[in-house]
């Protein structure tokens, strides 16, 4: 692959939160502790502990939810004081669901490999975080191959990850080509989290990566204390509404709102939230009720039934693993700025934030089109309009604006305007409105100038719109709404290419170009 790298702040894609955290702005300098370059991780290293109790719990659980698979990664690593974890985290997207889940796995992994080359006396694991108790199917049912959109339907509910995922089976004889690490996942599991677990494992397991699903008993006991606060004195609510006031008061748009409660309960096929009014603590939408003494004895015998919400989901990630760094997109990161103090209060480390690798990738014939049309890397960016404005008067052999004209008839009105004004000054008036006619009218001609050329370049202009319709699927970002088989499947070196590619801590767009 040939590649071109462009900062973040020229792709027109990301908040002013976001771009002026990576640009490390002295106005979002107290909403996280260490950026994410060496000297960052470092200090990070000094700071993160994670008792062995925890560690044990963790290791056994990660044993018990692989030991179905073959070619289990050494987990015991996790126990040395030594080893620390770096984790993304995203929702079970059936097939892996858009490009940027897979981004977001190879930068972790990526990090973890360049950490151990920093660091060699400590180990570190990439994790992937799969969002099992996340219930919001419609967000996972789909992905697109081949400018084809296909979705799963189902009459599950509930957390995505305790679905029974063979009902794709319908879905997979839809598909041209199915890789068999997707038909065994998803035909030879009982739930979608393992099934997850299963192509994540055969994706990237040679690579290191582990994934947790933290639907589990023993590690939401460890969580029970934040659980218990949260129920009892809302701190999350007060500390992260304090936090979310001062972003917004220095200008920038927040992601995330918390509640009084930020748990749901949660039991087989019933996701839905806790909430309190007068002192009885109700599940939304079923007649399930608490009172405070039975909601804490639920929580000391059945803490699986609370699942946090992404308000302290980020915590729970923060108790049970030894981890220095998310990696997270460009909404993730800004969230994850409005929690900070909410670590603080229950003395947990904050961790690195990092964004993850950004790509888009330019197949041999879109390299041919680009290269014929004279585009360079930031017009591809541009929006439709603004590039076809630009293509058209860059490729014209005649002039197409009338500025210079305008301001030619301006003088001419200046002149008449003074004379004007000697023999009546309410004149001056009728002459403004004259000169503002002739104005409107060269705008309107120039706007005929520029269609007339447009039409004289009609070939060029619409292999222009399908190539930009090739990389931004009807205007969306290719990595939002591209599925890697699209590429994977006509070149099986595919993520492997993209892997050598991506630098975890280069912090811009990569335009890769096939060769």
């Amino acid at each position: 692959m040939q590649i071109n790298q462009l900062p973040l702040s020229e792709v027109n894609q990301f908040s002013s939160l976001f771009l002026d955290f990576i640009q490390q702005s002295s106005k979002v300098k107290d909403f996280y502790s260490n950026f994410p370059d060496i000297h960052g991780f470092n200090r990070q290293i000094a700071t993160k502990k994670l008792d062995a109790n925890k560690r044990k719990v963790l290791v056994e659980t990660l044993k018990n939810q692989y030991k179905n698979l073959p070619n289990q990664p050494n987990f015991d690593i996790l126990l040395n004081e030594n080893t620390f974890t770096v984790t993304t985290g995203h929702q079970l997207n059936i097939f892996t669901g858009p490009l940027y889940v897979v981004y977001k796995m190879i930068t972790t992994i990526n990090l973890a490999k360049k950490l151990k080359s920093y660091f060699p006396d400590y180990d570190f694991v990439p994790v992937y975080w799969m969002a099992t108790e996340d219930h919001d199917f419609a967000e996972i049912n789909h992905f697109s191959l081949f400018g084809k959109n296909l979705a799963w339907e189902t009459q599950q509910t509930g957390a995505v990850g305790r679905m029974n995922p063979k009902e794709l089976e319908t879905l997979i004889s839809e598909m041209t080509e199915c890789p068999t690490i997707f038909k065994n996942a998803y035909l030879n599991h009982e739930t979608l989290a393992d099934a997850a677990r299963c192509y994540a494992h055969e994706l990237f397991g040679s690579q290191g990566l582990i994934c947790i699903d933290a639907d589990d008993r023993e590690l939401k006991k460890q969580f029970i204390p934040i659980i218990k606060n949260d129920l009892l004195q809302h701190t999350a609510f007060d500390v992260v509404t304090k936090t979310t006031k001062e972003l917004e008061n220095l200008g920038y748009k927040t992601q995330i709102a918390p509640r009084e409660i930020n748990f749901f309960y949660l039991v087989d096929g019933v996701r839905e939230r806790i909430v309190k009014e007068d002192n009885v603590y109700k599940v939304l939408n079923t007649d399930i009720q608490f009172s405070e003494s039975e909601i804490l004895t639920l929580l000391e015998n059945e803490p699986e039934r609370f699942s946090p919400n992404v308000v302290l989901r980020p915590v729970y990630q923060e108790v049970i693993l030894p981890n220095l760094a998310y990696i997270g997109g460009p909404s993730e990161v800004p969230y994850w700025l409005q929690l900070k103090e909410i670590f603080e209060i229950h003395q947990i480390p904050f961790p690195i934030l990092m964004p993850r690798n950004f790509g888009l990738v330019v197949n041999k014939p879109s390299a041919k089109k680009i290269e014929k049309l004279g585009l360079s890397a930031n017009d591809l960016f541009l929006d439709e309009i603004s590039l076809k404005k630009n293509f058209v008067e860059r490729n014209s052999e005649n002039t197409l604006s009338l500025t210079d004209e305008g301001q030619d008839f301006a003088k001419v009105f200046d002149k008449i305007l003074e004379k004007a004004v000697k023999i009546d000054k309410t004149l001056e008036g009728a002459v403004k409105g004259e000169q503002q006619k002739v104005l409107n009218a060269l705008e309107n001609l120039e706007k005929r100038l520029k269609k007339a050329e447009e039409r004289n370049q009609e070939v060029e202009v619409n292999q222009l719109l399908g190539l930009k319709q090739k990389l931004f699927p009807n205007g969306v970002p290719q990595e939002r709404a591209e599925n890697f088989l699209n590429f994977s499947l006509n070149n099986p070196a595919f993520l492997t290419q993209v892997a050598e590619v991506f630098d975890p801590l280069d912090f811009s767009f990569y335009i890769m170009v096939e060769v």
